[in-house]
């Protein structure tokens, strides 16, 4: 895992974003929050997972499906079964070492 902190690669409304195996991050503070890292890192393991490729599809496929269903934008993000899975165990800095394979399917 290599941590890149670039305030001009991501858009106005994120602070961080996966393409592994780097953590890119808008803002230096965030490498000490252990909960905004962990939630990286949770994304990290499900893109492992997936082969990459695969995770990215799924993400903005069912991004794309709520989006149509939700019609707006953040409501789509919030329910995409990877960012759910992300945001319920962000807290819980144990979790990436007791998580299931395939954990996030628990999220659809």
């Amino acid at each position: 895992m290599f941590v890149v902190v670039n305030k001009f690669i991501l858009a106005r409304h994120f602070d961080g974003v996966v393409l592994w195996p780097f953590i890119v991050l808008k803002r230096e503070e965030l490498k000490k929050n252990p909960v905004f890292m962990n939630h990286e890192r949770i994304h990290l393991k499900q893109q492992l997972e997936m082969l990459l490729i695969f995770f990215f599809i799924w993400y903005f496929f069912e991004y794309f499906i709520r989006l149509i269903k939700y019609r707006d934008s953040y409501k789509a993000y919030s329910r995409i079964c990877f960012e759910r899975e992300a945001y319920a165990n962000e807290k819980d800095l144990g979790y990436i070492t007791n998580r299931k394979f395939w954990a996030f399917l628990k999220y659809l």
